[in-house]
Protein backbone atom coordinates (compact mmCIF):
# COMPACT_ATOMS: atom_id res chain seq x y z
CA UNK A 1 0.00 0.00 0.00
CA UNK A 2 1.29 3.27 -1.04
CA UNK A 3 2.36 5.87 1.45
CA UNK A 4 0.45 8.97 2.35
CA UNK A 5 2.62 12.45 0.57
CA UNK A 6 2.57 13.66 4.20
CA UNK A 7 4.71 11.39 5.71
CA UNK A 8 7.47 11.11 2.87
CA UNK A 9 10.50 12.30 3.43
CA UNK A 10 12.16 15.19 0.94
CA UNK A 11 13.93 12.38 -0.93
CA UNK A 12 11.00 10.27 -1.73
CA UNK A 13 9.00 13.14 -2.89
CA UNK A 14 11.26 13.80 -5.35
CA UNK A 15 11.84 10.14 -6.48
CA UNK A 16 8.24 10.14 -6.38
CA UNK A 17 7.80 12.85 -9.12
CA UNK A 18 10.80 11.87 -11.24
CA UNK A 19 9.10 8.39 -11.75
CA UNK A 20 5.56 10.05 -12.55
CA UNK A 21 7.57 12.59 -15.22
CA UNK A 22 9.48 9.54 -16.80
CA UNK A 23 6.03 8.03 -16.80
CA UNK A 24 4.51 11.00 -18.30
CA UNK A 25 7.17 11.38 -21.33
CA UNK A 26 7.06 8.28 -21.98
CA UNK A 27 3.07 8.07 -22.00
CA UNK A 28 3.15 11.27 -23.99
CA UNK A 29 6.29 9.45 -26.84
CA UNK A 30 3.75 6.24 -27.28
CA UNK A 31 0.97 9.19 -27.65
CA UNK A 32 3.05 10.81 -30.43
CA UNK A 33 3.66 7.36 -32.42
CA UNK A 34 -0.41 6.67 -31.93
CA UNK A 35 -1.23 9.90 -33.25
CA UNK A 36 1.64 8.64 -36.22
CA UNK A 37 0.57 5.86 -36.80
CA UNK A 38 -2.94 7.06 -37.08
CA UNK A 39 -1.85 9.63 -39.53
CA UNK A 40 -0.43 6.84 -41.34
CA UNK A 41 -3.56 4.74 -41.39
CA UNK A 42 -5.63 7.60 -42.30
CA UNK A 43 -3.17 8.34 -45.61
CA UNK A 44 -3.60 4.76 -46.66
CA UNK A 45 -7.06 4.89 -46.24
CA UNK A 46 -7.62 7.69 -48.45
CA UNK A 47 -5.32 6.09 -50.85
CA UNK A 48 -7.49 2.61 -50.77
CA UNK A 49 -10.23 4.88 -50.97
CA UNK A 50 -9.24 6.27 -53.94
CA UNK A 51 -8.18 3.06 -55.23
CA UNK A 52 -11.05 1.49 -54.80
CA UNK A 53 -13.24 4.15 -56.50
CA UNK A 54 -10.81 3.48 -59.63
CA UNK A 55 -11.56 -0.02 -59.52
CA UNK A 56 -15.13 0.66 -59.39
CA UNK A 57 -15.14 2.70 -62.33
CA UNK A 58 -13.00 0.24 -63.98
CA UNK A 59 -15.28 -2.34 -63.04
CA UNK A 60 -18.20 -0.64 -64.56
CA UNK A 61 -16.53 0.17 -67.85
CA UNK A 62 -15.72 -3.62 -68.36
CA UNK A 63 -19.30 -4.11 -67.43
CA UNK A 64 -20.28 -2.05 -70.38
CA UNK A 65 -17.82 -3.66 -72.67
CA UNK A 66 -19.26 -6.79 -71.50
CA UNK A 67 -22.47 -5.58 -72.25
CA UNK A 68 -21.55 -3.96 -75.92
CA UNK A 69 -20.43 -7.29 -76.91
CA UNK A 70 -23.15 -8.98 -76.16
CA UNK A 71 -25.54 -6.30 -77.85
CA UNK A 72 -27.27 -5.58 -74.58
CA UNK A 73 -27.96 -2.02 -72.90
CA UNK A 74 -25.26 -0.47 -70.82
CA UNK A 75 -25.96 0.47 -67.41
CA UNK A 76 -26.55 4.24 -66.74
CA UNK A 77 -23.77 5.37 -65.27
CA UNK A 78 -25.09 8.00 -63.10
CA UNK A 79 -28.33 8.21 -61.84
CA UNK A 80 -31.01 10.86 -62.55
CA UNK A 81 -30.32 14.45 -60.84
CA UNK A 82 -33.80 14.88 -59.56
CA UNK A 83 -32.93 18.96 -58.91
CA UNK A 84 -36.00 19.68 -61.35
CA UNK A 85 -38.72 17.66 -59.54
CA UNK A 86 -37.19 18.69 -56.04
CA UNK A 87 -37.11 22.32 -57.00
CA UNK A 88 -40.86 22.21 -58.01
CA UNK A 89 -43.62 24.31 -57.02
CA UNK A 90 -45.79 21.68 -56.73
CA UNK A 91 -45.84 19.26 -53.93
CA UNK A 92 -48.14 15.93 -53.28
CA UNK A 93 -48.96 14.78 -49.87
CA UNK A 94 -47.80 11.37 -49.84
CA UNK A 95 -46.38 8.86 -52.33
CA UNK A 96 -50.12 8.10 -54.11
CA UNK A 97 -51.56 10.54 -56.91
CA UNK A 98 -54.28 12.41 -55.95
CA UNK A 99 -57.75 10.35 -57.88
CA UNK A 100 -59.22 11.71 -61.06
CA UNK A 101 -61.94 13.82 -60.83
CA UNK A 102 -64.99 11.29 -62.17
CA UNK A 103 -67.88 12.87 -65.04
CA UNK A 104 -68.80 13.04 -68.13
CA UNK A 105 -66.87 11.85 -71.18
CA UNK A 106 -66.75 15.15 -73.52
CA UNK A 107 -67.53 12.84 -76.47
CA UNK A 108 -70.97 11.96 -74.97
CA UNK A 109 -73.14 14.54 -77.80
CA UNK A 110 -70.71 12.89 -80.80
CA UNK A 111 -72.99 9.83 -80.76
CA UNK A 112 -72.39 7.66 -84.27
CA UNK A 113 -75.32 5.42 -84.20
CA UNK A 114 -78.05 5.46 -82.08
CA UNK A 115 -80.14 2.13 -81.78
CA UNK A 116 -83.83 1.69 -79.62
CA UNK A 117 -83.48 -1.07 -77.43
CA UNK A 118 -87.01 -2.38 -76.74
CA UNK A 119 -88.20 -3.97 -73.54
CA UNK A 120 -90.34 -6.71 -72.86
CA UNK A 121 -93.20 -5.09 -70.41
CA UNK A 122 -96.09 -6.94 -69.18
CA UNK A 123 -99.29 -5.75 -70.50
CA UNK A 124 -100.81 -2.93 -68.82
CA UNK A 125 -97.35 -0.72 -68.27
CA UNK A 126 -97.02 2.93 -69.08
CA UNK A 127 -93.81 3.94 -71.23
CA UNK A 128 -91.62 6.41 -69.65
CA UNK A 129 -89.27 7.53 -71.88
CA UNK A 130 -85.74 6.02 -72.19
CA UNK A 131 -82.60 6.05 -70.34
CA UNK A 132 -79.54 6.91 -72.12
CA UNK A 133 -76.51 4.16 -71.84
CA UNK A 134 -73.35 5.75 -73.38
CA UNK A 135 -71.35 2.82 -75.28
CA UNK A 136 -67.85 3.08 -77.11
CA UNK A 137 -66.98 0.59 -79.10
CA UNK A 138 -64.06 0.23 -82.36
CA UNK A 139 -64.79 -1.62 -85.48
CA UNK A 140 -62.10 -2.97 -87.41
CA UNK A 141 -62.35 -4.79 -90.63
CA UNK A 142 -61.45 -5.78 -93.95
CA UNK A 143 -63.58 -4.20 -96.77
CA UNK A 144 -62.65 -5.06 -100.00
CA UNK A 145 -64.97 -2.83 -102.27
CA UNK A 146 -65.24 -3.48 -106.39
CA UNK A 147 -65.29 -0.33 -108.07
CA UNK A 148 -66.98 -0.50 -111.65
CA UNK A 149 -65.78 2.48 -113.25
CA UNK A 150 -68.00 3.79 -116.66
CA UNK A 151 -65.92 3.48 -119.72
CA UNK A 152 -66.87 5.68 -122.54
CA UNK A 153 -66.08 6.34 -126.26
CA UNK A 154 -66.20 9.87 -127.23
CA UNK A 155 -67.39 10.85 -130.76
CA UNK A 156 -63.67 11.52 -131.33
CA UNK A 157 -62.56 7.61 -130.85
CA UNK A 158 -60.94 8.66 -127.25
CA UNK A 159 -61.35 6.44 -123.94
CA UNK A 160 -63.13 8.09 -120.99
CA UNK A 161 -62.78 5.60 -117.99
CA UNK A 162 -64.39 7.41 -114.30
CA UNK A 163 -61.59 8.44 -111.81
CA UNK A 164 -61.26 6.14 -108.54
CA UNK A 165 -61.85 8.25 -105.41
CA UNK A 166 -59.12 10.47 -103.86
CA UNK A 167 -55.90 8.30 -101.76
CA UNK A 168 -56.21 4.80 -103.87
CA UNK A 169 -52.69 3.91 -104.74
CA UNK A 170 -52.30 0.24 -106.10
CA UNK A 171 -55.24 -1.49 -105.03
CA UNK A 172 -54.90 -0.13 -101.69
CA UNK A 173 -57.18 2.79 -100.03
CA UNK A 174 -55.97 5.41 -98.53
CA UNK A 175 -57.70 4.16 -94.77
CA UNK A 176 -55.35 1.28 -94.94
CA UNK A 177 -52.21 3.40 -95.50
CA UNK A 178 -54.03 6.18 -92.75
CA UNK A 179 -54.24 2.81 -90.17
CA UNK A 180 -50.51 1.40 -90.72
CA UNK A 181 -48.95 5.01 -90.80
CA UNK A 182 -50.58 5.63 -87.10
CA UNK A 183 -49.42 2.23 -85.65
CA UNK A 184 -45.89 2.42 -86.86
CA UNK A 185 -45.29 6.35 -86.29
CA UNK A 186 -47.06 6.58 -83.29
CA UNK A 187 -48.02 2.92 -81.69
CA UNK A 188 -44.07 1.79 -82.51
CA UNK A 189 -45.72 -1.27 -84.22
CA UNK A 190 -43.16 -2.97 -86.42
CA UNK A 191 -43.65 -3.97 -89.88
CA UNK A 192 -43.51 -7.40 -89.34
CA UNK A 193 -46.36 -6.89 -86.74
CA UNK A 194 -48.67 -5.11 -88.76
CA UNK A 195 -48.49 -7.35 -91.76
CA UNK A 196 -49.41 -10.57 -89.38
CA UNK A 197 -51.98 -7.85 -87.76
CA UNK A 198 -53.77 -7.21 -91.14
CA UNK A 199 -53.90 -10.64 -92.45
CA UNK A 200 -55.11 -11.29 -89.35
CA UNK A 201 -57.86 -9.31 -89.55
CA UNK A 202 -58.16 -10.02 -93.15
CA UNK A 203 -56.75 -7.97 -95.52
CA UNK A 204 -54.39 -10.04 -98.01
CA UNK A 205 -51.11 -7.93 -97.93
CA UNK A 206 -47.44 -8.06 -97.93
CA UNK A 207 -44.65 -7.12 -95.99
CA UNK A 208 -42.84 -5.12 -98.61
CA UNK A 209 -45.92 -3.64 -99.59
CA UNK A 210 -46.59 -2.48 -95.75
CA UNK A 211 -42.79 -0.89 -95.95
CA UNK A 212 -43.97 0.71 -99.59
CA UNK A 213 -46.73 2.53 -97.64
CA UNK A 214 -44.77 4.02 -94.53
CA UNK A 215 -41.18 4.53 -97.19
CA UNK A 216 -42.50 5.74 -100.05
CA UNK A 217 -45.13 8.56 -101.66
CA UNK A 218 -44.57 10.97 -98.46
CA UNK A 219 -43.87 13.95 -100.36
CA UNK A 220 -46.26 15.98 -99.10
CA UNK A 221 -45.27 15.18 -95.56
CA UNK A 222 -41.55 15.90 -95.76
CA UNK A 223 -42.92 19.23 -97.77
CA UNK A 224 -44.66 20.00 -94.91
CA UNK A 225 -41.95 18.82 -91.76
CA UNK A 226 -39.44 21.45 -93.81
CA UNK A 227 -41.87 23.98 -93.44
CA UNK A 228 -42.59 23.25 -89.81
CA UNK A 229 -38.74 23.77 -88.90
CA UNK A 230 -38.46 26.76 -91.14
CA UNK A 231 -41.33 28.40 -89.41
CA UNK A 232 -40.09 27.31 -86.00
CA UNK A 233 -36.76 29.00 -86.64
CA UNK A 234 -38.35 31.63 -87.96
CA UNK A 235 -40.70 32.79 -85.48
CA UNK A 236 -39.53 30.68 -82.45
CA UNK A 237 -38.07 32.55 -79.00
CA UNK A 238 -35.99 29.89 -78.30
CA UNK A 239 -35.16 26.28 -79.43
CA UNK A 240 -33.81 23.05 -77.59
CA UNK A 241 -31.63 20.67 -79.52
CA UNK A 242 -30.14 17.95 -78.32
CA UNK A 243 -28.82 14.20 -80.27
CA UNK A 244 -28.80 10.53 -79.96
CA UNK A 245 -27.74 7.52 -81.58
CA UNK A 246 -28.82 5.92 -84.38
CA UNK A 247 -28.48 2.85 -86.89
CA UNK A 248 -28.40 3.45 -90.91
CA UNK A 249 -27.25 0.99 -93.61
CA UNK A 250 -25.14 -0.97 -90.65
CA UNK A 251 -23.31 2.17 -89.89
CA UNK A 252 -23.51 4.52 -86.67
CA UNK A 253 -25.67 7.81 -87.61
CA UNK A 254 -26.97 10.72 -85.16
CA UNK A 255 -30.48 12.26 -84.80
CA UNK A 256 -30.35 15.78 -83.90
CA UNK A 257 -33.82 17.16 -82.37
CA UNK A 258 -34.65 20.36 -82.79
CA UNK A 259 -37.84 22.23 -80.84
CA UNK A 260 -39.11 24.26 -79.46
CA UNK A 261 -42.69 25.25 -77.39
CA UNK A 262 -44.76 24.21 -80.89
CA UNK A 263 -42.77 22.17 -82.78
CA UNK A 264 -40.41 19.59 -83.27
CA UNK A 265 -37.83 18.11 -85.94
CA UNK A 266 -35.56 15.40 -86.61
CA UNK A 267 -32.61 15.09 -88.90
CA UNK A 268 -30.58 11.91 -89.36
CA UNK A 269 -27.20 12.47 -91.12
CA UNK A 270 -23.83 10.86 -90.33
CA UNK A 271 -21.98 13.60 -88.49
CA UNK A 272 -22.91 15.55 -85.41
CA UNK A 273 -20.14 18.28 -85.90
CA UNK A 274 -20.80 21.99 -85.85
CA UNK A 275 -21.00 21.96 -89.47
CA UNK A 276 -23.67 19.47 -90.14
CA UNK A 277 -25.81 21.16 -87.19
CA UNK A 278 -25.49 24.65 -89.34
CA UNK A 279 -26.70 22.64 -91.89
CA UNK A 280 -29.51 21.62 -90.20
CA UNK A 281 -30.48 24.96 -89.28
CA UNK A 282 -30.06 26.54 -93.01
CA UNK A 283 -33.21 24.12 -93.81
CA UNK A 284 -33.20 23.55 -97.65
CA UNK A 285 -31.55 26.46 -98.45
CA UNK A 286 -27.76 25.59 -100.39
CA UNK A 287 -26.56 28.80 -100.50
CA UNK A 288 -23.22 30.31 -98.64
CA UNK A 289 -23.41 33.79 -97.50
CA UNK A 290 -20.37 36.03 -96.44
CA UNK A 291 -22.03 39.13 -94.33
CA UNK A 292 -21.48 40.34 -91.36
CA UNK A 293 -22.85 37.18 -89.28
CA UNK A 294 -20.31 35.21 -91.31
CA UNK A 295 -17.10 37.68 -90.19
CA UNK A 296 -18.33 38.25 -86.79
CA UNK A 297 -18.87 33.99 -86.59
CA UNK A 298 -15.22 33.50 -87.79
CA UNK A 299 -13.93 36.70 -86.00
CA UNK A 300 -15.10 34.50 -82.58
CA UNK A 301 -13.46 31.53 -84.43
CA UNK A 302 -9.95 33.46 -84.02
CA UNK A 303 -9.39 33.32 -87.96
CA UNK A 304 -5.89 34.95 -89.04
CA UNK A 305 -6.85 38.39 -89.57
CA UNK A 306 -4.72 37.98 -92.36
CA UNK A 307 -6.99 36.10 -94.55
CA UNK A 308 -9.98 37.82 -93.84
CA UNK A 309 -9.08 40.99 -95.02
CA UNK A 310 -9.00 39.66 -98.19
CA UNK A 311 -12.59 38.12 -97.78
CA UNK A 312 -14.14 41.28 -96.28
CA UNK A 313 -15.87 43.61 -99.15
CA UNK A 314 -18.53 46.40 -98.54
CA UNK A 315 -21.49 44.51 -100.25
CA UNK A 316 -22.53 40.58 -98.58
CA UNK A 317 -21.41 38.38 -101.17
CA UNK A 318 -24.13 35.07 -101.75
CA UNK A 319 -23.54 32.19 -103.34
CA UNK A 320 -25.58 29.14 -105.04
CA UNK A 321 -24.04 26.63 -103.96
CA UNK A 322 -20.84 25.24 -102.10
CA UNK A 323 -18.70 25.19 -105.42
CA UNK A 324 -18.21 28.64 -106.23
CA UNK A 325 -18.13 29.35 -102.81
CA UNK A 326 -15.00 27.10 -102.70
CA UNK A 327 -13.83 28.78 -105.70
CA UNK A 328 -13.82 32.47 -104.58
CA UNK A 329 -12.01 31.31 -101.51
CA UNK A 330 -9.28 29.42 -103.13
CA UNK A 331 -9.08 32.84 -105.59
CA UNK A 332 -8.78 34.51 -102.32
CA UNK A 333 -5.53 32.78 -101.22
CA UNK A 334 -7.21 30.03 -99.27
CA UNK A 335 -6.18 26.68 -99.52
CA UNK A 336 -9.60 24.47 -99.53
CA UNK A 337 -7.64 21.21 -99.33
CA UNK A 338 -7.04 22.09 -95.92
CA UNK A 339 -10.10 20.61 -93.67
CA UNK A 340 -8.84 22.55 -90.70
CA UNK A 341 -8.46 26.08 -92.43
CA UNK A 342 -11.75 25.41 -94.74
CA UNK A 343 -13.89 24.20 -91.69
CA UNK A 344 -14.60 27.69 -89.61
CA UNK A 345 -15.05 29.31 -93.59
CA UNK A 346 -17.84 27.01 -94.49
CA UNK A 347 -19.46 27.22 -90.50
CA UNK A 348 -19.68 31.17 -91.16
CA UNK A 349 -20.76 30.86 -94.96
CA UNK A 350 -23.78 28.88 -93.62
CA UNK A 351 -24.07 31.26 -90.55
CA UNK A 352 -24.11 33.83 -93.00
CA UNK A 353 -26.82 32.56 -94.63
CA UNK A 354 -29.18 31.37 -92.08
CA UNK A 355 -29.25 35.10 -90.56
CA UNK A 356 -29.34 36.45 -94.29
CA UNK A 357 -32.62 34.36 -94.54
CA UNK A 358 -34.05 35.05 -91.22
CA UNK A 359 -33.78 31.81 -89.52
CA UNK A 360 -33.00 31.67 -85.69
CA UNK A 361 -33.14 35.82 -85.45
CA UNK A 362 -32.97 36.49 -81.83
CA UNK A 363 -33.88 33.01 -80.71
CA UNK A 364 -32.00 31.23 -78.05
CA UNK A 365 -30.38 27.80 -78.63
CA UNK A 366 -30.52 25.92 -75.38
CA UNK A 367 -28.08 22.78 -75.06
CA UNK A 368 -26.33 20.22 -72.99
CA UNK A 369 -23.29 21.93 -73.53
CA UNK A 370 -22.18 20.19 -76.72
CA UNK A 371 -19.75 21.73 -78.78
CA UNK A 372 -20.85 21.88 -81.83
CA UNK A 373 -24.76 23.71 -80.54
CA UNK A 374 -23.00 26.56 -79.16
CA UNK A 375 -23.56 29.22 -81.43
CA UNK A 376 -25.70 32.34 -81.99
CA UNK A 377 -27.32 33.03 -78.78
CA UNK A 378 -26.42 30.26 -76.55
CA UNK A 379 -28.07 28.78 -73.07
CA UNK A 380 -26.28 26.03 -71.38
CA UNK A 381 -28.80 23.27 -69.54
CA UNK A 382 -29.04 23.68 -65.72
CA UNK A 383 -29.46 19.89 -65.22
CA UNK A 384 -26.92 19.16 -67.00
CA UNK A 385 -24.59 21.48 -65.53
CA UNK A 386 -25.72 19.96 -61.97
CA UNK A 387 -25.06 16.45 -63.60
CA UNK A 388 -21.41 17.16 -63.27
CA UNK A 389 -21.59 17.13 -59.57
CA UNK A 390 -22.72 13.66 -59.76
CA UNK A 391 -19.70 12.31 -61.94
CA UNK A 392 -17.37 13.91 -59.20
CA UNK A 393 -15.85 10.54 -57.07
CA UNK A 394 -15.00 11.55 -53.63
CA UNK A 395 -12.49 9.28 -51.99
CA UNK A 396 -12.44 11.33 -48.35
CA UNK A 397 -15.64 11.73 -46.07
CA UNK A 398 -14.66 15.46 -46.30
CA UNK A 399 -14.89 15.44 -49.92
CA UNK A 400 -18.14 13.75 -50.32
CA UNK A 401 -19.46 16.48 -47.43
CA UNK A 402 -17.92 19.19 -50.17
CA UNK A 403 -19.77 17.79 -52.81
CA UNK A 404 -23.07 17.66 -51.19
CA UNK A 405 -23.18 20.85 -49.56
CA UNK A 406 -22.03 22.64 -52.96
CA UNK A 407 -25.51 20.53 -54.82
CA UNK A 408 -27.67 21.82 -52.06
CA UNK A 409 -26.43 25.47 -53.03
CA UNK A 410 -26.87 24.80 -56.33
CA UNK A 411 -30.35 23.50 -56.20
CA UNK A 412 -31.26 26.16 -53.74
CA UNK A 413 -29.61 28.88 -56.53
CA UNK A 414 -31.59 27.24 -59.43
CA UNK A 415 -34.80 27.28 -57.64
CA UNK A 416 -34.66 30.96 -57.51
CA UNK A 417 -33.80 30.73 -61.10
CA UNK A 418 -37.55 29.22 -61.43
CA UNK A 419 -39.06 31.24 -59.24
CA UNK A 420 -37.33 34.93 -61.40
CA UNK A 421 -38.43 33.07 -64.50
CA UNK A 422 -42.22 33.67 -62.99
CA UNK A 423 -41.83 37.10 -61.96
CA UNK A 424 -39.15 38.86 -63.49
CA UNK A 425 -37.16 41.62 -61.87
CA UNK A 426 -34.03 43.61 -62.24
CA UNK A 427 -33.28 43.86 -59.19
CA UNK A 428 -33.62 40.44 -58.54
CA UNK A 429 -31.61 39.35 -61.65
CA UNK A 430 -28.97 42.14 -60.17
CA UNK A 431 -29.02 39.73 -56.80
CA UNK A 432 -28.91 36.39 -58.44
CA UNK A 433 -25.56 37.38 -60.16
CA UNK A 434 -23.98 38.01 -57.10
CA UNK A 435 -25.08 35.08 -55.87
CA UNK A 436 -23.53 33.37 -58.40
CA UNK A 437 -20.35 34.66 -58.14
CA UNK A 438 -20.14 33.82 -54.59
CA UNK A 439 -20.94 30.38 -55.56
CA UNK A 440 -19.22 29.43 -58.05
CA UNK A 441 -15.71 31.45 -56.81
CA UNK A 442 -15.51 29.22 -53.34
CA UNK A 443 -12.43 27.01 -53.08
CA UNK A 444 -12.87 23.98 -51.25
CA UNK A 445 -9.56 22.02 -51.15
CA UNK A 446 -10.82 19.25 -53.03
CA UNK A 447 -9.36 19.82 -56.75
CA UNK A 448 -11.46 18.10 -58.94
CA UNK A 449 -14.60 20.25 -57.40
CA UNK A 450 -12.81 23.30 -57.30
CA UNK A 451 -11.70 22.55 -61.02
CA UNK A 452 -15.36 22.23 -61.80
CA UNK A 453 -16.85 25.40 -60.15
CA UNK A 454 -14.01 27.41 -61.73
CA UNK A 455 -15.23 25.81 -65.16
CA UNK A 456 -18.84 26.14 -64.59
CA UNK A 457 -17.78 29.80 -63.21
CA UNK A 458 -16.75 30.94 -66.51
CA UNK A 459 -19.93 29.85 -68.59
CA UNK A 460 -21.68 32.36 -66.41
CA UNK A 461 -23.56 34.16 -69.17
CA UNK A 462 -24.65 31.18 -70.79
CA UNK A 463 -26.29 29.57 -67.51
CA UNK A 464 -27.35 33.06 -66.78
CA UNK A 465 -29.34 33.34 -69.90
CA UNK A 466 -32.87 33.55 -68.26
CA UNK A 467 -32.19 36.90 -67.00
CA UNK A 468 -31.97 38.69 -69.91
CA UNK A 469 -34.21 36.23 -71.38
CA UNK A 470 -37.54 35.01 -69.19
CA UNK A 471 -38.79 32.90 -71.49
CA UNK A 472 -35.43 30.49 -71.81
CA UNK A 473 -36.04 27.43 -70.13
CA UNK A 474 -33.53 26.12 -67.92
CA UNK A 475 -33.35 22.86 -69.25
CA UNK A 476 -33.35 20.95 -72.29
CA UNK A 477 -35.95 17.92 -70.83
CA UNK A 478 -38.37 18.30 -73.59
CA UNK A 479 -35.74 17.69 -76.55
CA UNK A 480 -34.66 14.53 -73.98
CA UNK A 481 -38.77 13.59 -74.31
CA UNK A 482 -38.80 14.33 -77.94
CA UNK A 483 -35.96 11.81 -78.52
CA UNK A 484 -37.75 8.97 -76.04
CA UNK A 485 -39.95 8.17 -78.81
CA UNK A 486 -37.11 7.68 -81.33
CA UNK A 487 -34.81 5.40 -78.41
CA UNK A 488 -37.89 3.41 -78.18
CA UNK A 489 -38.37 3.12 -81.77
CA UNK A 490 -35.22 2.53 -82.31
CA UNK A 491 -34.80 -0.47 -79.52
CA UNK A 492 -38.03 -1.80 -81.09
CA UNK A 493 -36.75 -1.40 -84.99
CA UNK A 494 -33.41 -1.33 -84.77
CA UNK A 495 -32.30 0.78 -87.27
CA UNK A 496 -33.02 1.69 -91.07
CA UNK A 497 -31.67 0.64 -94.61
CA UNK A 498 -32.74 2.87 -96.77
CA UNK A 499 -32.55 6.93 -97.56
CA UNK A 500 -36.32 6.85 -97.83
CA UNK A 501 -36.94 4.68 -94.44
CA UNK A 502 -34.58 6.82 -92.97
CA UNK A 503 -36.33 10.31 -93.83
CA UNK A 504 -39.56 8.54 -93.71
CA UNK A 505 -39.25 7.99 -89.99
CA UNK A 506 -38.02 11.47 -89.22
CA UNK A 507 -40.55 13.47 -90.81
CA UNK A 508 -43.53 11.29 -89.45
CA UNK A 509 -42.04 11.34 -85.59
CA UNK A 510 -41.30 15.01 -86.25
CA UNK A 511 -44.79 15.84 -87.60
CA UNK A 512 -46.15 13.51 -84.41
CA UNK A 513 -44.60 15.22 -82.05
CA UNK A 514 -45.90 18.48 -83.32
CA UNK A 515 -49.02 17.86 -83.37
CA UNK A 516 -48.93 16.50 -79.87
CA UNK A 517 -47.42 20.22 -79.21
CA UNK A 518 -50.29 22.06 -80.82
CA UNK A 519 -53.13 19.85 -79.19
CA UNK A 520 -53.69 17.97 -82.41
CA UNK A 521 -54.95 14.41 -83.38
CA UNK A 522 -52.57 12.81 -85.48
CA UNK A 523 -54.88 10.23 -86.82
CA UNK A 524 -57.10 13.10 -88.00
CA UNK A 525 -54.50 15.21 -89.36
CA UNK A 526 -53.45 12.17 -91.64
CA UNK A 527 -56.97 11.66 -92.94
CA UNK A 528 -56.98 15.30 -93.40
CA UNK A 529 -53.52 15.24 -95.12
CA UNK A 530 -54.56 11.65 -97.25
CA UNK A 531 -57.77 12.76 -98.41
CA UNK A 532 -60.14 10.93 -96.32
CA UNK A 533 -60.72 13.81 -92.93
CA UNK A 534 -63.78 14.79 -91.64
CA UNK A 535 -65.37 18.28 -92.33
CA UNK A 536 -65.03 18.18 -88.38
CA UNK A 537 -61.94 17.96 -88.40
CA UNK A 538 -60.03 20.38 -90.56
CA UNK A 539 -56.18 20.78 -90.08
CA UNK A 540 -54.12 23.55 -90.98
CA UNK A 541 -51.14 23.79 -92.56
CA UNK A 542 -48.89 22.90 -89.35
CA UNK A 543 -46.36 25.52 -90.42
CA UNK A 544 -49.04 28.32 -90.22
CA UNK A 545 -49.82 26.96 -86.66
CA UNK A 546 -46.29 27.30 -85.36
CA UNK A 547 -45.70 30.74 -86.77
CA UNK A 548 -49.28 31.96 -85.38
CA UNK A 549 -48.95 30.74 -81.48
CA UNK A 550 -45.09 31.60 -81.43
Amino acid sequence: MAEHADTLSLKALRELVTGLVARADRAEIRIEALEADNRKLREENDQLRIENTRLKVDNQLLRDEIARLKNLPPRPPFRPSGMDQATSDKTVAGSRKPARRRGPKGDTRSATREEVLPARAPPGSRFKGYKDCMVRDLVVRAEVVRYRRECWVTPEGRTIIAPLPAGIKGGYGASLRRFCLMLHSHGQVTTQRLTTLLNDVGVEISKRQVIRFLTERLDGFHAEDAAVLHAGLVSAPFVTVDDTGARHANRNFHTTQIGGEHFTAFRTTPSKSRLNFLALLRGNYQDYVLNDAAFTFLETRQVDPALLAHLKTCEPRRFANQVPFLEYLAANGINIFDKDIIRPFAEAGIWGAIRHHGLVGNAVIVSDDAGQFRVGTHALCWVHAERLLHKLMPATPGQVKHVETLRELVWHFYKALKAYRQRPDPRAARGLQARFDRIFSLRTGYGDLDKLLFRLGRRKAELLRVLERPETPLHTNASERDLRGLVIKRKISGGTVSRNGRQARDSMLGLMKTCQKLGLSFWHYLGDRLGIGDEDYLVAPLASMVAARA
